[in-house]
């Protein structure tokens, strides 16, 4: 395992990141992200989580202490106050997602404060890191205090802190020199040695990575692809992607060994070989945020799944999206199929909205890239936030 090593910075900072985990990780893969570039930015960090399982692959090495600048510590210490008052008291909290620091966390950081400073000024910098959305409310609700009204942090303020894609929010997560990182991934040699340290004798075939819930259209589209005059390799991630694979195959039978569909199903991947599959593939479905994310930094033709709420909620965010995305109809079609929010009527409809030249697609995602590349990035705008506020 390599890790960037982390760069001077003028103003370090201790930050405490605080993480539950509600189904599938991608909280977890936010607040690491985050976490690991504040480190890479020359700052310290204690990510809390409750359920840091993932970490083993999704960062090698993070469990054991590997990575400089970040130890990751369990959630129930956070109630522990007898341990907590050996603890450094940090400059920022920041509760991933809307979860909430525990009372004793609170409390004990409250009376180091006040022991320390009869001004209370140097209490942490609090933040609340909102999910993403492309929502005209998040521009309105970015950056707003919202005062503490009762507890031990009474008379404190918690600011709501809005990722986003335009320039009144705050960002996406992109680390330095990412774009330039990643330049030689357009060489053909360079993607198939990648495929091949990963098991993947690579034959030209045109290249889907696939990251996904369990899309109704799964099965249409595998048929769709099983006869076309064009081969395709389906790259299939570990957990609920190949468990949804393997039960559309159950619906429409084995593939033969000469099918212009093959699949392959993944390992689970770190984070940076995710984001390395992503820039090998020629169209890439993702799901959730933080892939969603990473796909758009690959700029290439890009399909998301978005995390579905029982009220329905995720349609209105996922047009939002698409919006600014300024996604060509075809795009905006097939999202509304794979997301459920339409029902595919014929093998003829899958056909008409899965173009065979993504080139309109292409564009899409290359004209987002450039545009958020006009806006500083989340840990960017974070820091300068935070030292705004101390």
């Amino acid at each position: 395992m390599t890790t960037a090593q982390p760069t001077p910075c003028p103003t370090p900072l201790l930050w405490d990141i605080f993480c539950r985990v509600i189904d599938n990780f991608g909280d977890l893969g936010v607040c690491w992200r985050l976490s690991a570039d504040l480190a890479c930015r020359g700052h310290r960090v204690r990510l809390w989580v409750d359920d840091a399982s993932a970490l083993q692959w999704m960062a090698p090495g993070a469990l054991q202490g590997d990575w400089p600048g970040v130890r990751v510590l369990r959630w129930e210490q956070t109630h522990h106050a007898p341990s907590l008052a050996k603890l450094e008291p940090a400059d920022v909290w920041v509760e991933g997602f809307g979860c909430e620091i525990a009372p004793e966390f609170i409390a004990t950081q409250a009376y180091s404060t006040r022991a320390s400073d009869l001004n209370g000024s140097n209490f942490p910098v609090w933040i609340n890191l909102e999910y993403l959305s492309a929502e005209a409310y998040v521009e309105r609700a970015h950056a707003l205090p919202s005062p503490v009204m009762q507890g031990p942090a009474t008379g404190h303020t918690k600011y709501f802190f809005y990722p986003g894609f335009t320039q009144g929010t705050g960002g996406l997560l992109r680390e330095p020199g990412l774009l330039g990182s990643q330049q030689h991934w357009g060489d053909t040699d360079a993607k198939r040695c990648w495929l091949a340290e990963h098991g993947i004798a690579w034959r030209d075939e045109y290249l889907v990575s696939l990251f996904c819930y369990e899309p109704a259209l799964l099965a249409a589209l595998l048929r769709h692809w099983a006869v076309q005059p064009f081969s395709t390799r389906l790259l299939v991630s570990a957990g609920r992607a190949t468990q949804a694979v393997q039960s559309a195959l159950a619906t429409i039978g084995p593939l033969a060994a000469h099918c212009p569909l093959q699949v392959t199903y993944l390992s689970p991947l770190s984070q940076t070989e995710f984001d390395e599959l992503l820039r090998c593939c020629d169209l890439n479905f993702v799901r959730g945020e933080d892939s969603l994310v990473r796909a758009i930094w690959a700029g290439k033709p890009l399909v998301w799944h978005i995390y579905p709420q029982n009220d329905d909620a995720h349609h209105a965010k996922l047009m939002a999206f698409l919006d600014v995305l300024k996604a060509p109809p075809s795009l905006v079609q097939f999202h509304r199929l794979w997301n459920g929010i339409e029902s595919q009527t014929s093998e003829a409809d899958l056909a008409e909205w899965l173009p065979t030249e993504l080139g309109a697609w292409y564009s899409a995602v290359q004209g987002l890239q450039a545009q958020l590349l006009q806006t500083d990035d989340l840990t960017t705008q974070l820091i300068g936030f935070v030292l705004k506020k101390r």
